[in-house]
C-alpha cells in the first residue's frame, strides 16, 4: 500500500474529545498536495493517527449549511 501525505491547512474546531484524547475535527486538509478540502474526522493525540472520515467540497458544505439551517 503507497504511502499518502496530509496537510492540515486550516483548523475550524474541535467538534467532540473521547476520554482517550481522541477529537472529532473540523478541518481544511491537503490530501497528497492536492487542492484542500474540508474534512471530519477522529484524530488522536498529536495528530499521529487518524479515524475513518468524510471530506468534502465548498459547494458539499454550502449545501449541507444550507440544509442545516432549514432545520
Amino acid at each position: 500500500m503507497s504511502e499518502f501525505k496530509y496537510e492540515i491547512v486550516q483548523s475550524f474546531g474541535v467538534l467532540s474529545e473521547t476520554k482517550g484524547g481522541w477529537t472529532k475535527e473540523f478541518n481544511l486538509i491537503s490530501w497528497n498536495e492536492r487542492e484542500p478540502k474540508f474534512d471530519i474526522r477522529d484524530w488522536g493525540p498529536d495528530h499521529e493517527k487518524m479515524g475513518k472520515g468524510i471530506t468534502l467540497s465548498k459547494e458539499e458544505v454550502d449545501k449541507l449549511k444550507e440544509i442545516l439551517g432549514d432545520n
